[in-house]
């Protein structure tokens, strides 16, 4: 199972110098993959709940210039909030500067106010969401038109750079209908709010509705120290691992003491693994 972390972008002070660093100590410490959160407009101060201070493609640019090898994806981003070609354009560029190292996680959104903020359509967010991830594989693999669809479409133009490779697509959502659309869109499906058990059961439904496809399936979960020992949280990591899950991405809390919570779980889980 793949370590994950979830980089703290919640403050509106927050240093981006400190994003850097922990993305660098990330992948000194063999985590996989760090994701950065998406609000464009909430309705609310950013915190735990409105997290994405920073624009996460934007910041996902600038912290591959500063690594190496550790990958950077969204988590998610608000597709139908977008233009789905800006969003294309602005990915594929990111996958060629950074050596191919981008998952573009996507979600429908959930917040009816921030929607309306923007002047985006609330309603129609599930199926603009498939569309645009249907026009965003367009773009990738073909460059250029024609593209028919009920919201998005175009004749003519050449769309470049197109990635050297695949550009892994990762939805989230635990509903029968998020299950559906990772099982026809996604390459990787990110499972969040769930014990190992509930884990191991959505996990099942997605595989029968996936029709062979391979979708790779991973979940989320906040340890940030005071309410469990970093044994207990390397414990529910494998519990997670044996439900099935290939990857496990972690927010360690608040940016005081996070990459020292971030090296302490490394060592733990890979602890756990041993003795397992």
């Amino acid at each position: 199972m793949k370590l994950q972390v979830v980089l703290p972008d919640e403050a509106a002070d927050a240093d981006p110098r400190l994003l850097v660093e922990l993305a660098q100590q990330a992948e000194t410490l063999g985590y996989d993959t760090a994701w950065l959160p998406d609000h464009l407009l909430p309705p609310a101060e950013y915190g735990p709940v409105y997290g994405g201070v920073f624009e996460p493609l934007v910041t996902m640019g600038w912290l591959a210039a500063a690594t190496t090898r550790i990958r950077f994806g969204t988590s998610v981003l608000v597709l139908p909030m977008r233009s789905p070609f800006v969003v294309a354009k602005q990915v594929a560029t990111l996958q060629r500067l950074s050596g191919g190292r981008i998952t573009l996680g996507v979600g429908i959104g959930w917040d009816e106010r921030e929607f309306t903020a923007v002047g985006a359509d609330f309603r129609s967010r599930a199926a603009r969401t498939d569309e645009a991830i249907a026009l965003l594989r367009h773009l990738f693999r073909a460059g250029r038109g024609p593209f028919e669809g009920r919201w998005y479409g175009f004749g003519t133009g050449v769309f470049e750079p197109r990635p050297d490779g695949p550009v892994p697509v990762m939805t989230g959502g635990v509903t029968d209908a998020a299950l559906r659309r990772a099982a026809r869109y996604a390459d990787v499906w990110q499972g969040v709010g769930l014990d190992p058990k509930e884990f191991g059961e959505r996990l099942a439904y997605l595989r029968a509705c996936t029709d062979g496809r391979t979708v790779s399936a991973g979940t989320r979960i906040d340890w940030h120290g005071p309410e469990r020992t970093v044994g207990e949280a390397a414990l529910i990591a494998e519990a997670f691992r044996n439900a099935g899950a290939e990857q496990l991405a972690v927010h360690f809390g608040d940016p005081d003491g996070y990459a020292r919570r971030m090296a302490a779980f490394a060592r733990a889980t890979r602890a756990a693994r041993a003795t397992a």
